[in-house]
């Protein structure tokens, strides 16, 4: 251990020595300190936590994740390309042991402006909070500073209802030469549709269970939040009249609303306590007296929010798993560097998150079932082969390794006041930090352990 811990405070060390690393810190401190005090907010706790938490942790996040990759290919790289590692390599310390330690040090780098970073921000939120108006100062408390926890209703079996149709399809209409697979997918459309679409003139009932925790949340506010969609063209640029009952019908008591809401936006309605029934379950209903249905999707259209905890505890936890992001960047330009050369190092580590950023192109590959698109011709999919059947497999693949470090987002969590709990965090350093960093960390290790020393020294 003590041949450890030199290596990762003579990293510490070292970095600061770099060009970059002095610079980016400045940077840090000017838009976590100044960048709060030069734009305004609106005068909103919305706008302020906007502004003060989510902006100033993005880029503190951000710039973190600039420098460590920077440090991290450079200082092992640089390490290999100026001779210095030949002279540790003679010593009985391993090269798996230079490895973790420029690990270890780089994240001692990471964790101090972290720190610094959050204390401020941390400080800032509660200054600025004082000088918000009373009323935004409530909201504040209780849709900010507060970690939330979500209830959504129970999911329809679509699958059992998807079959079935399917079945009395092939049973009724001679198939042969249709595509069963898109006549699935839009069979599964349909029936998603019907049960997230409110159409005109209906009423829409959601009944939420919420068990144990009934007793524990009858006496106090809970909060409903929504986002729907329609199908008219100009939707995004006008409201919708929406018509809420919340808690039983015919009980002694409910809250009624009538809100005029815009589409593709979230909207939190604050629900009064004692709503919840006797047996543990809350009833909304929504009536929808406008020309156009209103679509509430399953993923993100409606859930109920709930105090679980206050908001210090649930923000170390967010950074907690920021510290996660960035021990995998540490791995990751390691990684590279074991094999590499600083410029290519940098590079590929770069081209490597550009992949991780393209989800998007990844899932409509998958949704198609083709990489080389819908035919222009026919509108549809033409019959994949070998070659689109295969990059499909790699991209589910791909696209289930990313998620296991995007399935994260505490400052989206911690700007809306949800919980980030431990089990969230411990997830976190298990698959981001153990898996993907250990990956990695196994990787270049690897390659470092090979790594002819001598080899690397001639060719620059």
């Amino acid at each position: 251990m003590q041949s450890l811990l030199a290596i990762a405070r003579l990293t510490f060390k070292a970095a600061f020595r770099f060009r970059l690393v002095p610079l980016l810190s400045a940077i840090l401190v000017g838009g976590v300190v100044l960048l709060p005090a030069v734009i305004k907010d609106d005068g909103t706790a919305e706008g302020m936590t906007q502004i003060v938490l989510t902006y100033t942790l993005g880029l503190t996040v951000t710039i973190l994740g600039i420098t460590t990759l920077w440090l991290a290919c450079g200082t092992l790289a640089r390490d290999i390309e100026e001779c210095q590692l030949q002279l540790v390599d003679v010593k009985p310390v391993g090269r798996w042991k230079v490895w973790v330690g420029k690990w270890l040090g780089i994240m001692m780098v990471n964790l101090l402006w972290l720190v610094v970073a959050a204390v401020v921000i941390h400080v800032q939120l509660q200054w600025r909070a004082r000088r918000l108006p009373p009323e935004e100062q409530a909201t504040l408390r209780n849709e900010v500073f507060v970690a939330r926890g979500s209830i959504k209703p129970p999911m329809p079996d679509i699958q059992g209802e998807v079959e079935r149709i399917m079945q009395e399809r092939l049973k009724e209409t001679d198939m042969t030469g249709v595509d069963l697979r898109e006549l699935r997918r839009l069979i599964e459309e349909a029936v998603k549709t019907q049960y997230q679409v409110v159409r005109p003139g209906w009423v829409r009932t959601w009944t939420i269970n919420l068990g144990e925790r009934a007793e524990r949340l009858r006496d106090q506010p809970l909060f409903l939040r929504i986002r729907f969609y329609t199908a008219d063209r100009t939707g995004t640029y006008r409201t919708y009249q929406t018509q809420w009952l919340f808690g039983p019908p015919e009980g002694p008591v409910n809250q009624r609303e009538t809100l005029s809401l815009a589409p593709e936006s979230f909207h939190e309605i604050r629900l009064q306590p004692g709503l919840i029934g006797k047996d543990g379950t809350l009833t909304i209903q929504m009536f929808n007296p406008n020309q156009k249905g209103l679509l509430f999707q399953f993923e993100d259209g409606f859930e109920l929010l709930y105090r679980e905890g206050d908001f210090t505890p649930n923000y170390i936890r967010g950074l907690g798993i920021l510290a996660c992001w960035l021990a995998l960047l540490a791995a990751l330009g390691l990684a590279t560097a074991s094999r590499l050369s600083f410029p290519v190092a940098a590079f590929v580590s770069l081209g490597l998150l550009i992949v991780a950023f393209s989800t998007g192109t990844m899932r409509s590959v998958i949704e198609q079932g083709t990489i080389l698109g819908v035919n222009p011709e026919t509108g549809r999919v033409d019959q994949p082969n070998l070659f689109d059947t295969a990059s499909v497999a790699f991209f589910k693949a791909l696209l289930w390794v990313v998620n296991l470090v995007r399935d994260f987002s505490p400052i989206q969590n911690l700007s809306t006041g949800r919980t980030v709990s431990w089990g969230t965090l411990l997830r976190a350093v298990g698959q981001i930090v153990l898996l993907m960093g250990g990956l990695f960390a196994l990787t270049g290790i690897a390659l470092l352990e090979r790594r002819e020393l001598a080899a690397a020294q001639n060719q620059t």
